[in-house]
């Protein structure tokens, strides 16, 4: 049970399912920030940044109210891979991935503007590609789901045919590590998972 309400700063479909499907009653409220970084920070930091200015501005909007935010990046030694912007850079990003392994770095910040603990951490998952033929890359392109997903895929979708092995949380790689989160939660007494 809930003992305050929950904000969660983000319009994320994937993290609303996986809040509600552990149990965790909260209202959206999406914040618009600003998600320019400086060039060349790792990408650890970067989503510990971005989802600290998400958590922030939602907590002045709501001080009373616990506030959870996340933001989840796809990246390589190369670069981070952001959502494609068309077919051809979906198209770029898959074979890029294809037969390697890259990580999901999941950044979420929890707390509250009028007292409570602010918490900054991030979980990163290593998911290894199989080998993708042109005419799977294209396939895939086609069905439309690699658009709004950070690196061009969903591993809670079709996309799971792309991935031949993960190691570390699953529920990173679709946008929030709920274990990790649900340990803050109730470490922070947000929320209690006990009886008696």
């Amino acid at each position: 049970m809930e003992k305050q309400p929950i904000i969660l700063a983000s319009a994320s479909p994937r993290r609303r399912d996986l809040l509600t499907q552990a149990g965790v009653s909260f209202v959206v409220w999406v914040p618009d920030v600003d998600e320019e970084l400086n060039p060349g920070t790792p990408p650890m930091e970067a989503a510990q940044v971005l989802a600290e200015r998400k958590a922030r501005l939602a907590a002045r909007e709501h001080p009373e109210s616990w506030v959870l935010a996340a933001d989840t990046l796809v990246w390589t030694e190369e670069e981070i891979l952001g959502k494609p912007r068309d077919p051809g850079d979906a198209r770029r990003m898959l074979t890029l991935l294809s037969g390697r392994t890259h990580r999901v770095t999941t950044g979420f910040c929890l707390g509250r503007e009028n007292g409570g603990p602010w918490i900054v951490d991030a979980v990163t998952t290593e998911v290894a590609f199989r080998d993708l033929s042109p005419g799977e890359i294209e396939w895939y392109i086609q069905t439309g789901e690699p658009f709004d997903k950070a690196g061009g895929y969903g591993i809670q979708g079709l996309g799971v045919f792309l991935v031949r092995e993960i190691r570390g949380s699953y529920t990173n790689v679709v946008g929030l590590p709920v274990c990790e989160v649900l340990e803050h939660l109730a470490k922070a007494g947000v929320i209690e998972r006990t009886v008696g």
